[in-house]
């Protein structure tokens, strides 16, 4: 082993709950090459991680939070932003993250998800996106491309899905990214960008759900899909946000979308309350 190769072990066993491992998640999941790029962009943020907060919602990728070894917190299903808004607003120093997947935050915590953004909250959005409810049987998510099958969906979907770069853009969010488990440079810089962004950041990840919707659409073996990825990806910087859908076998667009600075949350409220203070309010 390099000494590259030992300090990255290193630094990986410093972050993780290794005393929790083996984890519960399927081989060929997308979920740890993306929490892999998440440790190691910690590391290269250079963030005290004593300051950092990790909130999870309930699903495959919720169990993140249990298996890092920060500040960390499983909140209830869909409701790991709100949580988070509560937790950045009662300690503005901790740099807060929600690592969740894609039903967690986009079905029963979508709400959150786009008044989040509104707000343009000091928070960093990891979404793991697998296009279907994973731990739960593979049903029919808020992503599911149009004509994908699942478990609720056998005969192909048929309802919309949402193009959540484009949602949370519309929304306000000052960071939005997307890329797949195979662009793991790429993937780890953009949460960078995202951890060290002020204001609401999020990063879409899209990785594979082997063991449901890979299987339920007959994608092949892990590697299968990582060739997929390669092939499909267009990437495409500041990309015209309608042309970021996802269809089922078609391009993938992948890169930096949007990075702006607008006021955050936190801003508004300093402001407000030093205005308040100066009128004797």
């Amino acid at each position: 082993m390099t000494d590259t190769a030992r300090a990255v072990r290193r630094s990986a066993d410093e972050y993780l709950r290794v005393d929790r491992i083996p984890h519960i998640w399927c081989p060929g999941c997308g979920i740890g090459p993306a929490l892999g790029c998440f440790i190691r962009a910690i590391d290269r943020a250079g963030l005290d991680t004593d300051k950092v907060a990790v909130v999870s919602g309930i699903g495959c990728t919720g169990r993140a939070a249990g298996y890092i070894r920060l500040d960390s917190f499983h909140t209830t299903h869909g409701r790991a932003i709100p949580f988070a808004t509560g937790l950045k607003l009662a300690k503005p120093e901790l740099k807060v993250v929600v690592f969740s997947g894609d039903g967690d935050l986009a079905a029963i915590g979508g709400n959150h998800l786009i008044h989040a953004g509104r707000r343009n909250i000091d928070m960093t959005v990891i979404c793991v996106n697998n296009f279907n409810y994973g731990m739960t049987g593979g049903q029919m998510g808020p992503t599911t491309p149009l004509g994908a099958r699942t478990s609720t969906s056998p005969y192909g979907n048929f309802d919309p899905p949402f193009n959540l770069p484009q949602l949370v853009a519309a929304s306000g969010a000052a960071y939005v990214a997307r890329w797949t488990i195979l662009h793991v440079r790429q993937l780890e810089k953009a949460i960078v960008d995202g951890l060290t962004k002020d204001g609401f950041s999020f990063i879409e990840v899209i990785g594979p759900c082997q063991s449901s919707y890979g299987r339920m659409n007959k994608l092949g073996q892990p590697v299968d899909h990582l060739d997929s990825y390669r092939k499909r990806c267009v990437v495409k910087h500041e990309a015209d946000l309608r042309e970021t859908a996802i269809g089922l076998g078609g391009p993938i667009v992948v890169g930096k979308f949007v990075d702006t600075r607008r006021p955050t949350f936190g801003d508004r409220i300093d402001s407000m309350l030093h205005r308040a203070h100066d009128q004797k309010i």
